[in-house]
């Protein structure tokens, strides 16, 4: 079955999705060095199977460095910075509001309303 036919959330082997990027599997290998968001399973003879989380960062690099002319070290610095804002932001709903209500109430007070 081509890795097109494959159930959204099945695992993909290196095979798969290195064919399915147009991309060497080495890349992939070399990828798991430089970014360690990118860690597939790996089973009996070092085999690597991508969860779908690992499909689309692995999708998400290579649109970076081939569509967007990003360099490898612009997409560490990328994904970085992205996972310090995520720390950053409230964790839920309830926290955003609560932050978004405080930030109202001293804008109010700041402007004398």
């Amino acid at each position: 079955m081509p890795p097109s036919e494959k159930a959204a959330g099945a695992l993909r082997t290196i095979g798969e999705l290195a064919q399915e990027i147009g991309r060497p599997q080495h890349i992939l290998r070399y990828w798991e060095t430089r970014f360690p968001q990118l860690r597939p399973l790996t089973r009996a003879g070092n085999r690597r199977y991508y969860r779908p989380d690992d499909v689309a960062l692995v999708r998400r690099i290579h649109h970076l460095l081939a569509d967007e002319g990003y360099t490898i070290r612009g997409v560490q610095k990328l994904l970085a910075d992205e996972k310090a804002a995520s720390r950053r932001a409230p964790r839920n709903s309830a926290q955003a509001f609560t932050a978004i209500r405080d930030a109202l109430i001293k804008a109010l007070d700041e402007d004398g309303g």
